[in-house]
């Protein structure tokens, strides 16, 4: 099938706007990639030097809280009002780049690279850090290279604080002799695992150990939350990773991780796993065999560099097939909802924090998708049948009829609404559930809620 506009948006994009017209094809969507990213400096969001001392602040206040002076207690919840305004500002900002932004497949991917890369706050005073590492870490090398995005995840203080890197101490450094601190191998699996080979790619356990071996030395300063190399906790001698031998210089180098990092970016395996991962993200919880194998000799061919996969993807025949393979994760449905009715940035900018807190971030985690709260490192599933449940569904019709009317109150007739929001997309079944509807709250609330704005 040939490349249309509005599978361009719904597929590859969050959807359809009244305000922005959708993409013509794979060539512009590439073309608005690969150039300015405006968005990200008009909605911008708390970088990690912002977000680290107000976590430690607040920390600190609450130990100090626990002495019950009054003026303490009442510094304790200003430092944590403020850490909620700033991450649910951060919130809003994300949503209004996937409602505003000309450039949807650039915030698909940022989703997209979100889930590949989990990162989840472990501690509620960190709520800002999962955003300051995808906006860090991952937005910059979108149109890059895999490995040079494969080093900035693993040199986050994000990321480490995650996957606990700094209790992973190597058994014979320095350190690990003074302190008897041992080896944590949950970096070191799960970049195996989830980030580069995928399960089932012939790794043994002694390569995940010998990996972790490597990788310890990678650091961060709890207090200022910096990513540190340090030589005294790595572990000496060289390490054997998929048959390759790294390291063994004194002092340890991270250009020796630096080094198994590109080789694991570059094997074939490593270019299977992000082809089919992208794949099933955007087109097919089950794709199209000869669309993976494009996209993975992509890889491969342009030594990982991402545009490349991407474009493959684009200008394959099983990329524009028809829409409907897909279910739309409940953030997807919330951006894809406001960005079809069209709602200006100040009214999202307006809302009160306890209407974001309750209706917004409050409606995702009813529907089955807590904000940047994902299960476990593998991120959230990607099967539909992982989202359509009667009371995660009832979620979304309960916030589709009656959230929309409370951020636009002027609602469009429904009659015209369904096409702004689906397009030649729009079955009869929802045109008709449009035309009938009593009023416009009700019309509205019925196009957003019916399976075809569902799927995608």
């Amino acid at each position: 099938m040939s490349a249309n506009p509005t599978i361009a948006a719904i597929r590859f994009g969050f959807g359809l706007s009244p305000h922005i017209a959708p993409p013509a094809n794979a060539a512009a969507i590439m073309a608005a990639l690969l150039g300015p990213d405006p968005v990200a400096a008009t909605f911008p969001v708390a970088p990690l030097t912002e977000v680290w001392p107000l976590a430690m602040a607040e920390a600190q206040l609450r130990r100090d809280s626990k002495l019950g002076a009054p003026d303490t207690v009442a510094h304790y919840r200003a430092a944590r009002q403020q850490n909620r305004i700033m991450a649910a500002q951060g919130f809003v900002n994300i949503l209004q780049r996937a409602v505003q932004s000309p450039d949807g497949f650039r915030e698909r991917l940022q989703n997209f690279w979100s889930g590949h890369f989990t990162v989840v706050a472990k501690q509620a005073v960190f709520i800002g850090l999962p955003t300051a590492f995808a906006e860090e870490a991952l937005r910059p090398h979108l149109t890059g290279r895999f490995a040079d995005m494969l080093k900035a995840v693993v040199t986050h203080p994000g990321m480490l604080a995650y996957l606990d890197q700094n209790s992973s101490i190597g058994p014979d450094s320095r350190v690990g002799r003074r302190k008897g601190r041992g080896l944590n191998e949950n970096l070191g699996r799960e970049l195996l695992e989830l980030h580069t080979l995928g399960v089932g790619a012939g790794y043994s356990q002694t390569d995940v150990r010998q990996f972790a071996d490597l990788l310890t030395g990678l650091s961060y300063t709890p207090k200022q939350g910096q990513f540190r190399f340090d030589p005294a906790a790595a572990e000496p001698g060289a390490e054997l990773v998929l048959g390759r031998r790294y390291g063994g210089e004194q002092p340890a180098r991270l250009a020796d991780i630096f080094a198994a990092l590109e080789d694991i970016a570059h094997r074939p395996e490593t270019a299977h796993h992000i082809a089919t991962k992208l794949a099933v993200h955007f087109v097919s919880d089950t794709p199209d065999a000869g669309l993976v194998t494009a996209m993975t000799g992509a890889y491969m061919q342009s030594g990982g560099l991402l545009p490349s996969v991407y474009e493959a993807m684009l200008t394959h025949p099983a990329a524009w097939a028809s829409l409907g393979a897909k279910v739309r994760q409940p953030f997807d449905f919330m951006a894809a909802s406001l960005r079809a009715l069209g709602v200006a940035p100040e009214a999202l900018a307006g809302m009160p924090l306890v209407f974001v807190v309750r209706q917004m971030v409050g409606a995702l985690a009813r529907m089955g998708q807590p904000f940047q709260r994902a299960p476990g490192p593998n991120g959230w599933p990607e099967a539909a049948a992982a989202w359509i449940e009667p009371q995660t569904l009832a979620a979304r019709i309960q916030w589709a009829m009656a959230v929309p009317g409370r951020i636009v109150p002027d609602l469009p007739d429904p009659r015209e609404f369904v096409t702004a929001a689906l397009g030649d997309a729009a079955g009869p079944g929802v045109k008709d559930a449009a035309r009938q509807a009593e009023t416009r709250r009700e019309g509205v609330g019925l196009v957003l809620a019916s399976a075809d704005f569902n799927r995608r």
